[in-house]
């Protein structure tokens, strides 16, 4: 590819008002509606006393502006903006300013990021019911529970701390906010936002995280989940409150117990007999022997955990341990033992193959880094709170959309998603008072895009777009 000369001496002018660069807004966000987003933000969500007159007003027509902006890739208020450029204030009503937006976050109050929360988990239901989205639910759900740590440097962000993350495989301490997420998922499909809560930097882990695992109960079986459960977390969730919350709900679990003297003494009476190799998904097997090129063994016994607690509770402690590789040259194996708890009926390799795909957590932590949660933008904890929950609203949307449009892109990430069926360029036109939408010709994922308009616009008549 190469660019002509002549093209030095052009002249670039942004004043065309019906081109618009993010086309797939207008299915996507005629999915919300047909979910019913804007009715459900109305009677949930009521900002009455505010700083400002009139910035609480209209909520449902803010909160899905700035839904639409970060669909469209915004990552910080100025960049909803995007919603207003070109002819996109002739594709919707009700578009804001960023100014506007921004103004009407700062009216947020912890009380006002509950009622959010609660959109976001009705409309999460809705989505379901009116998609392809978490196929399989009614056979076997999984509740994936994780907390990180997003960075931030301004000195006036309100909950701004210190805490512990991860970077390279080492712990370091970094001053930021600590969202804590629980995820829905199936063996089918991929993982939607059940929740999100915005905590301190500084918040230990498992805080609140049963009240979390509640929720995500419950919205999963308002979503369809009539048939078992499981629930997954790490050791900061390894606690007799999540355990405790999970056999008072009916629903099996799976979590990380911290390696104490207790533990350590149970996984020491394991025999050496009652270890055995486990074939992990995409092992692979020594041409020469057949044998798998992995060293990894599992193995169980019935434990009691949480015994110095009101609710000891007892089930099966599955052990992994692999070989230590520091020590190669010891006498006798060092091995590296990784312990959970849970109460599942799985076998015990299959019980460590299913409690090791709770890291399905991270690709959306990657999804929303990549995209709305790059920033927490604003000053204000509450603000900066509901920009969590609406970037889990963004999140699910697109990934509703991403099953409609196809099974390529009903597992694709969100970047994928924002790059092929959202910011595709169009021109307005309107021939005889019908709209139409002139989008690139020979667009590689014209398809996909159709099969999208075609799923959200079922009951329209005639050809959708015209190429």
């Amino acid at each position: 590819m190469k660019l002509p000369h002549s093209w030095s001496k052009a002249a670039p002018l942004f004043d065309d008002e019906r081109l618009v660069s993010c086309a797939g807004l207008v299915p996507v966000m005629g999915l919300a509606e047909r979910t019913g987003l804007s009715e459900v933000i109305l009677s949930k969500v009521a900002i009455w006393a505010t700083r400002v007159a009139s910035a609480g007003a209209n909520p449902a027509g803010k909160l899905t502006s700035i839904i639409a902006g970060m669909a469209a890739g915004a990552d910080s208020i100025d960049d909803l903006d995007v919603v207003r450029s070109g002819g996109m204030p002739r594709l919707f009503g009700d578009v804001y300013a960023c100014a506007t937006l921004g103004q009407f976050l700062r009216e947020f109050t912890h009380g006002h990021t509950l009622q959010l929360a609660s959109v976001a988990r009705a409309h999460l239901v809705n989505l379901v019911e009116h998609s392809q989205l978490l196929p399989g639910i009614q056979t076997q759900a999984y509740v994936d529970i994780d907390s990180l740590l997003r960075p931030v440097y301004g000195h006036t962000k309100q909950g701004a701390s210190f805490g512990h993350t991860k970077i390279a495989g080492r712990q370091v301490l970094r001053r930021g906010l600590s969202p804590l997420a629980t995820t829905i998922s199936t063996g089918e499909g991929a993982p939607v936002v059940a929740g999100i809560r915005l905590r301190a930097g500084k918040a230990g882990s498992g805080k609140g995280a049963a009240s979390m695992v509640r929720e995500a109960i419950g919205t999963a079986r308002a979503a369809g989940a009539t048939g078992e459960i499981l629930v997954r977390g790490d050791s900061a969730f390894g606690n007799s409150a999540v355990v405790g919350g999970c056999v008072k709900a009916g629903v099996r679990y799976s979590v990380v117990l911290t390696k104490n003297p207790t533990v350590s003494r149970a996984i020491g009476s394991i025999p050496d007999h009652a270890w055995t190799p486990v074939h992990y998904p995409g092992a692979v097997t020594d041409p020469d022997t057949g044998e798998l090129i992995s060293d990894a063994e599992v193995a169980e016994v019935e434990f009691t955990a949480f015994a110095s607690t009101k609710n000891p509770t007892t089930a099966r402690l599955v052990v992994r341990r692999v070989r230590d590789r520091a020590r190669t040259e010891e006498l006798f194996p060092v091995w590296r033992y990784h312990p959970f708890f849970t109460n599942s009926t799985e076998p015990t390799a299959a019980a460590d193959i299913t409690h090791r795909r709770h890291a399905i957590i991270e690709t959306v932590f990657a999804d929303l880094i990549d995209g709305p949660l790059a920033h927490l933008p604003s000053a204000r904890f509450a603000a900066n709170g509901a920009w969590a929950i609406c970037a889990t609203i963004a999140h699910n949307l697109l990934r509703a959309a991403g099953t409609l449009a196809g099974p390529k892109h009903a597992l694709a990430r969100g970047a994928t998603l924002r790059r092929q069926i959202i910011n595709v360029p169009a021109r307005i036109a309107q021939p005889q008072r019908r709209r139409v939408l002139h989008l690139p010709a020979h667009w590689p994922w014209a398809d996909h895009w159709t099969a999208l308009w075609n799923g959200v616009f079922a009951v329209a008549t005639g050809p959708p777009v015209t190429a």
